[in-house]
């Protein structure tokens, strides 16, 4: 069955991202940013959907332009996430975007320039109700910082980070979250762990420029699971060098793995032997690829063989554990029927889909842990 994270939050006062909502009791939520080209209208709406079906929370866009400012409010009619814009320098492409219905602002105040210029965008955030997002970056600190710290370090993040709070307390607004992210995991822990003791505001989480798929995905898997089972993070975005919906991907896999999600199928399976009954790896890939559309929380665990098998089996709603000359399986812990191998995916398809029906029909029915074992 399903079990109740351990894990105890930190206190954080809530924002809203349009209509979600970031920080205090609400879900940990997961962004990802488009790599398209903005003022190709269509690219970016078509990239934003796609990660709207793999399940993203808040989307971020970059809008360097004026021309850009324009597009964002074209994609901002054709779809249905909350949309982030991210600006840097220009305090006039906020307020464009400002009046087109952006969600949320991504723009450090000390960045814009003179007071006149930071208060107009505040104004204009407070009057709209639009949150402002404070980034820190470890490759873009401050030249001053640069030289006081020698080089980045995780103080040298917060230093920075508290700069752009304390123009915005100063301007009674404390509607804002914030980051501090570097590449390298021990600064970027340590850097949050600091900052979470000072401010009770939202925390997004990420390592930026974390790498390609692989190394990325690890990377951030590392510093975002230490620093949330810490209870440190309110939302989170994987910056990986692929697909942004690989980073929707990772980041409700990362927070399945912690109890913190539990949004679609989670699929526990081993590596396999020669002790499996039936081709493990094959049947795990083709349901990952089958099953990506399911929404409802269901645990699938695929393990090579009997040893194993029957007791996972016994554990979770659905269950398959290999043997000759047919595999068997559970449902609700027991015994169901038998499958040949070559009929195995489909069948475990459809005895999927019929769990998932019956939970969606009934949510007193709780789901639990799906087991496939060999």
């Amino acid at each position: 069955m399903h079990c109740e994270s351990p894990i105890k939050r930190r206190k954080s006062r809530q924002i809203m991202v349009g209509n979600v909502p970031v920080g205090g009791d609400a879900p940990i939520t997961v962004q990802s940013m488009t790599n398209t080209e903005t003022c190709d209208v269509d690219a970016t709406v078509g990239q934003i959907k796609r990660m709207e079906d793999a399940g993203v929370d808040i989307v971020r866009v970059s809008v360097p332009s004026m021309e850009a400012a324009d597009a964002f409010g074209e994609i901002k009619k054709r779809v249905n996430v909350p949309l982030v814009a991210d600006i840097h320098f220009d305090y006039k492409i906020a307020l464009a975007v400002a009046e087109k219905g952006v969600d949320c602002l991504r723009i450090n105040p000390g960045n814009i320039g003179r007071e006149d210029r930071i208060r107009a965008v505040v104004d204009a955030a407070r009057d709209k109700g639009i949150p402002i997002r404070v980034g820190v970056n470890a490759g873009s600190l401050e030249k001053d910082l640069q030289k006081k710290y020698g080089e980045p370090t995780p103080e040298a993040l917060v230093e920075s980070a508290m700069r752009h709070v304390d123009i915005l307390t100063r301007m009674q607004f404390d509607n804002f979250k914030l980051s501090l992210k570097a590449s390298n995991v021990f600064m970027t822990v340590a850097a949050y762990r600091l900052i979470a003791a000072q401010i009770d505001n939202p925390l997004h989480l990420g390592v930026t420029e974390a790498g390609g798929l692989r190394s990325g995905t690890v990377k951030s898997a590392i510093a975002l699971g230490a620093l949330l089972m810490e209870g440190i993070g309110d939302t989170l975005r994987i910056s990986l060098a692929a697909d942004p919906v690989e980073e929707v991907k990772v980041g409700f896999d990362i927070l399945k793995s912690l109890g913190l999600r539990t949004k679609g199928i989670n699929l526990i399976a081993c590596p396999s032997c020669s002790r499996q009954n039936f081709d493990v790896i094959s049947t795990v890939n083709a349901l990952e690829a089958r099953l990506e559309d399911v929404k409802t929380p269901l645990d699938v665990a695929i393990i090579g063989c009997i040893v194993n098998g029957p007791g996972e089996a016994k554990e979770v709603h659905v269950g398959l554990t290999g043997g000759t000359p047919a595999n068997l399986i559970y449902r609700d812990g027991k015994p169901s029927h038998k499958v040949s191998p070559e009929d195995l995916v489909d069948e475990l398809e459809r005895v999927i889909r019929a769990r998932v029906a019956e939970a969606e029909a009934n949510p007193a029915s709780a789901p639990a842990k799906i087991t496939l074992g060999a």
